[in-house]
This record gives C-alpha cells, structure tokens and sequence, in this order.
C-alpha cells in the first residue's frame, strides 16, 4: 500500500454473484482505467465474514492520481457501457468501505 499512500484510495466491497461475468468486466475497464491513471492495488476473494455485510465475498482497493480522476473514470460513458453490460448481472450488491487520500 506504500505506492498508494500519495493516491485516492477506495476499499469496497462486493457481492459478486457471477464469477465469469465480473472477471470479463474486469478484463473489460483495465484499458479504461489506465487512461484515468487508476489502478487495482489489493484484491482478496472473502470466505467468511466475522463484522459486516456478511454478503460481501470480494474486496478490492481502487487507485487514482486524485479524486477528480476517480470521478472522471466513473463518468466515463465507456466505463458506464462495459458497467451496464458487464457489472450490473456479475453483482448483487457493492458496500463503500472507506476512501482516503
């Protein structure tokens, strides 16, 4: 996490209920992310949930340069197509866990 340190940071969690279909989505968003200078840093597939939304089996930290990047990735109509076609059926439901930096 020390490269991530001087970068936005997003943790979140998912409820990914369609293994194939969030990796293509995955696949999908890297050259997107890219143009918008973020990245995945940590990626950890959940097999018990001891405090929490006990739904959430996948967690993940997001990186850019600086809020405005992140805001841009997410507005991207490019990112929101792949979303809409990819990520809405892979998951059943996203938690916010924390944003820093």
């Amino acid at each position: 996490m020390d490269a991530e340190r001087s970068r936005h940071v997003m943790l979140v969690g998912l409820e990914v209920v369609d293994d194939t279909c969030y990796s293509r989505y995955r696949t999908a968003i890297a050259p997107i992310l890219a143009r918008h200078d973020g990245a995945f840093g940590c990626d950890f597939q959940v097999s018990k949930v001891l405090l929490g939304d006990d739904r959430i089996n996948r967690v993940f930290t997001l990186s850019f340069p600086d809020r405005a990047a992140r805001e841009r990735f997410f507005a991207d109509a490019e990112y929101q197509a792949v979303r809409e076609r990819l990520f809405v059926p892979a998951v059943a439901s996203k938690t916010s866990l924390g944003e820093f930096g």
